[in-house]
């Protein structure tokens, strides 16, 4: 039986107490960070690989089913906003298509061929790499992409929950991060879903800062998209040049960013 199917650690779970129940999810979602710090190792590996590629202008996919696929599509739309980058640099594909990111699809993740075919409409290349997020690691959808990248040369890596899946073969990179048996059996959004959206943060995260999308700890680079984000502009430009908040922001409408307004008034 798959780690993921296994039965939970606690029965008769709709006699606790809400305090109980809150109290136990939250002791299983401790485990979380301990299980992944296991393979940061792999995470590091496949992170400089990354990074290489995207320096030679490829670009990183995400592809899953369910909330796999959800939680990669949420990352990717992160990066543009974040970081400044291009629409398009890092992309996330679920199976069953963009109406799945708010329904389920019925069996969209058995169709073994569509997830090369969705990647064939980015027209993926030998410089790209793609990511297959599956808890269970066995999802088609999935297996059936890295498959056919690999048979193309491109690189392939995997964030699945369980060991030996044949979508952790399927790929050049694998991250297995197994958070043993969820609270509610075979709910993978629970713990697994956790450890993958961290894993994710851990990977765009780095890839980002290498790519130079980072200066000191700031996002020097995001996109002006609210009045918050102008704000926060603004006092990153006032602290790093030891300016007023009026002048900071003068300089920011002006510049259109943190990176070119800092860079101009050094320059």
């Amino acid at each position: 039986m798959k780690t993921t199917e296994s039965s939970s650690h606690y029965s008769s779970l709709e006699k606790m107490s809400v305090k109980d129940l809150l109290s136990n999810i939250n002791n299983e979602d401790k485990t979380v960070p301990t299980a992944i710090e296991k393979v940061i190792p792999k995470i590091e590996k496949f992170v400089k690989v990354i990074v290489k590629q995207m320096k030679q202008g490829g670009r990183l996919f995400y592809i899953g089913a369910g909330t796999s696929g959800r939680l990669g599509i949420v990352d990717a739309s992160e990066c543009p906003p974040t970081y400044g980058v291009p629409q398009g640099m890092v992309i996330g594909l679920i199976a069953g298509g963009d109406r799945a990111i708010r329904k389920a699809v019925e069996f969209a993740e058995d169709d073994k061929a569509q997830g090369w075919k969705d990647l064939l409409a980015h027209k993926i290349n030998s410089k790209d790499v793609v990511i297959g997020i599956a808890a269970s690691g066995a999802t088609p959808y999935v297996f059936g992409a890295l498959n056919e990248c690999n048979a193309r040369a491109i690189t392939t890596g995997c964030i699945v929950c369980n060991k030996g899946s044949l979508v952790a073969k399927a790929a050049k990179h694998k991250i297995e991060i197994v958070v043993g048996p969820e609270f509610v059996t075979g709910s993978t959004r629970m713990k697994s879903g956790t450890a993958q959206k961290l894993i994710l943060n851990m990977i765009s995260t780095s890839v980002m800062i290498k790519l130079g999308r980072v200066k000191g700890n700031k996002m020097v680079d995001m996109q002006l998209s609210n009045n918050k984000l102008v704000d926060r502009g603004t006092k990153m430009i006032a602290e790093e040049l030891n300016v007023s908040y009026q002048d900071a922001n003068k300089m920011l409408k002006k510049y259109g960013s943190v990176r070119k307004a800092v860079d101009a008034f050094q320059g």
